[in-house]
């Protein structure tokens, strides 16, 4: 097959970690020449080695690198890059960072920037809506910031409410109100977390739906009002709003919601002339009422689960409209086969409330096999540092049906070897055991109801099982034996040359079994 012409050969991936690492071998599959920018501390990191070129940008904190906009054009422009993609993250919902590489002549490989900027603030976001058809969850459509306005909105809205930054994402400028007594001193909050957040007090309310289903629709546009879908994923399992697993078909989805939902979607896309793909979000009433939720006006994290169930290649997608090539496929030619399922691999101690974790990666063995794709940014000796997102890699399985790929997802997960930071695999192997996520039925409240992580007791894959009967067993041979040389002896002897991947191993797993650092 020929490979493709654009009207740029050279791009400029404005990110860093695992999705750097995909978008530069997809670019380099189609021929194209990639251009890396790296902070301080990723001088050495995965997406900074792969590419062709690789640039420095700052120091360590993303402030002072990864979100300089006029840095990286400036970049882009010294390297002879044509065009910019900006993954997902940092400044990939950045409308003047879009402008800023379409003012330098470089083709933002996204939405254009007045798109950004719509479906960026939740209150226009949700009057295009209201207006294209699109079902939205009921509250105010002006933002209120006086406690008084506030309470007449919720008394018309019902309780409980949900107060939510008009500029907010990532699951910050949102709170739960259920009493008109509550309502003052979190709108107080939440105008404040705005503020900091996203430099925008202004905030809404809306009716708040419990015990949801969160569920989402990809889209693809050709920016000039045509628009197709690529089905739906589900991503109810969160913590803190933020998603740990998705998958697509969605257990909670008939083929006549499935239907409505997607239709939506296109809607969506089609009402603001979507350029490249986006995903549309919706909350899932339990009684089957769906409401637009917001726009993601990128790639997400979790493209792969749709990658894997539909076969199209979604930043290839992305370059070919971009590079004027437009769609290439229409709705008819697109359909969902098989299961797929996503682990978000993050540097997180689930019992300690997933909290980040730090630290150099000593051993690492990323499962493989028929059906399974790893999405990494990490290399073993590679430090994962304090100062961005704890996502390390994703781990995406297809099955034939959700029993095959859940069957595939643990076999996949016992398989992966991660020493170093602390991480959520265990995490994983606990949550597709719990009969509500074997039948589908989990919510949003998935973690918040089901999860303790004073009494998580962590799975242990079988490299920990064996870990911890080797090191039972020197333990043992060490206590019979006296001297260090003996003890040495044993040790080898346990592990013939295996013996700092067997150090990894009883280190790893008896720190797992207590929780400590």
């Amino acid at each position: 097959m020929p490979t493709p012409t654009y009207p740029f050969d050279k791009v400029l991936v404005a990110n860093r970690g695992e999705i750097a690492v995909r978008i530069i071998r997809g670019l380099r599959e189609l021929g194209l020449h990639t251009v890396a920018v790296y902070s301080e501390a990723d001088r050495t990191a995965a997406h900074t080695l792969l590419a062709h070129e690789a640039y420095p940008i700052g120091p360590a904190p993303a402030a002072e690198s990864y979100l300089r906009g006029e840095r990286l054009v400036e970049v882009a422009r010294r390297a002879g890059a044509g065009a910019v993609h900006p993954g997902y993250g940092f400044l990939a919902e950045n409308a003047a960072f879009a402008r800023l590489c379409e003012d330098a002549g470089l083709v933002f490989i996204g939405p254009s920037p007045e798109t950004i900027e719509l479906m960026g603030n939740k209150l226009a976001a949700r009057r295009r809506m209201t207006t294209s058809g699109v079902p939205v969850i009921p509250g105010s459509d002006q933002a209120v910031r006086e406690p008084h306005a506030a309470a007449r909105a919720a008394d018309a809205i019902g309780y409980p409410v949900l107060l939510k930054a008009a500029a907010g994402g990532g699951g910050k400028g949102m709170r739960i109100v259920r009493a008109a007594a509550e309502l003052p001193a979190a709108l107080r909050q939440t105008m404040g977390e705005a503020k900091s957040s996203f430099g925008d007090d202004a905030v809404f309310l809306e009716r708040y739906v419990e015990n949801p289903k969160h569920i989402e629709v990809q889209v693809l546009g050709d920016g000039e009002g045509a628009a197709i879908h690529l089905f739906e994923r589900e991503c109810s399992v969160q913590r803190r709003h933020q998603k740990l697993i998705e998958e697509s078909p969605s257990p909670s989805l008939d083929d006549a919601l499935r239907a409505r939902i997607c239709a939506a979607a296109v809607r969506t896309a089609e009402a603001v002339s979507y350029r490249g793909a986006g995903t549309v979000e919706f909350v899932l009433s339990p009684a089957g009422e769906f409401f637009f939720l917001e726009m993601n006006t990128r790639l997400q994290v979790e493209h792969p689960v749709t990658e894997l169930v539909t076969g199209v290649d979604l930043v290839r997608a992305q370059l070919d409209v971009a590079g004027g090539r437009g769609l290439r496929l229409s709705q008819a030619e697109v359909a969902q086969r098989g299961w797929a399922i996503e682990f978000r691999i993050c540097a997180e101690n689930p019992r300690r409330n997933f909290a980040p974790s730090i630290g150099a990666v000593t051993a690492l063995r990323e499962p493989s096999g028929p059906g399974v794709r790893v999405d990494s940014g990490i290399a073993e000796g590679c430090q994962v540092p304090i100062h961005y997102d704890p996502l390390l890699a994703k781990l995406i399985v297809w099955g034939e049906d959700r029993p095959r790929a859940l069957a595939r997802a643990e076999r996949a997960l016992q398989e992966y070897v991660l020493h170093g930071p602390i991480h959520n695999i265990p995490f994983h192997l606990w949550a597709i055991a719990q009969p509500a996520f074997v039948d589908g039925t989990y919510t949003t409240k998935f973690i918040e109801t089901g999860f303790d992580p004073t009494t998580f007791e962590q799975p242990l894959a079988p490299d920990d099982q064996e870990a911890l009967l080797a090191a039972g067993a020197l333990f043992e041979a060490a206590r019979r034996l006296s001297g260090s040389l003996e003890s040495g002896a044993a040790y080898v002897a346990l592990a013939p040359g295996r013996e700092r991947e067997a150090s990894n191993w009883k280190c790893d797993a008896l720190r797992r079994m207590t929780g400590r650092d």
